[in-house]
């Protein structure tokens, strides 16, 4: 009866539809799933799936800082107002499906994680917004899986203009020690191994910074678990 009175909204186009679900058949189908493939450096697609040996170009010439990278969806047309709707406005009823795609992806690393990390917003953003879209991710993670998840390990101390627009060499010089590890919380991350969750992998320039963090605070591992991949240059400027 609650959906005939208040049809839900697909999650793809925000329209009404008469189905089950967030999601119709037909706005699933569009969807480009990465599922945990592609190079396991940086989650970029790859025509060729090797298992874990799998690594693109740039990953085998410079390895990234972290173990390992997994993204659940590929960032374009069919996802991009699903992301944004989160990560802008704050549209929150998709949380368990996102969670249900990024277990998915990520299960290989999910299961040796002790702890799940979100990306942190500096304080005056996070006022300005009200939420942090990687903490709502991170928290409905938790929720599936059962691993701790703990928001606030991770403080970015520098308020840094947004990431839009910006080449991958100023993204990186944008977010250099953007990031620092609470003191209160070194010795949980102390020996850890720790998924460190985002909405969307563009350059890889902020979980970077992060990492190195966490990597200073002595993490015995650090995995990235994504919700979108970006693949195109032109999808840049989310």
């Amino acid at each position: 009866m609650g959906d005939f009175i208040w049809p839900p909204r697909s999650l793809l186009t925000g329209l009404s539809h008469g189905g089950q679900g967030l999601i119709p058949p037909e706005d699933f189908s569009r969807l480009s799933f990465l599922g945990g493939s592609g190079c396991r450096g940086c989650a970029m697609p790859m025509e060729a799936d090797l298992g874990d040996a799998t690594l693109c170009g740039a990953c085998a010439a410079k390895p990234p800082r972290w173990q390992a990278a997994r993204a659940a969806l590929q960032y374009d047309d069919a996802s991009r107002k699903a992301i944004l709707d989160l990560k802008r406005a704050g549209r929150r009823d998709g949380l368990p499906v996102f969670a249900t795609w990024m277990d998915m992806a990520g299960r290989d690393v999910l299961a040796s994680a002790d702890l799940i990390l979100p990306v942190p917003l500096h304080y005056r953003r996070l006022a300005s917004r009200g939420f942090n879209q990687s903490g709502w991710l991170a928290a409905a993670l938790s929720r599936r899986t059962g691993r701790p998840a703990i928001m606030d390990a991770l403080v970015r101390h520098k308020p840094t203009p947004s990431q839009g627009g910006l080449t991958a060499r100023e993204r990186r010089r944008n977010v250099r020690g953007a990031f620092t590890l609470r003191p209160s919380k070194r010795d949980v991350i102390e020996g850890a191994h720790i998924v460190l969750v985002d909405d969307v992998y563009t350059t890889g320039a902020t979980l970077s910074a992060c990492t190195l963090a966490l990597q200073r605070g002595k993490a015995a591992s650090v995995s990235i678990l994504v919700l979108a991949r970006v693949v195109r240059p032109a999808d840049i400027t989310i």
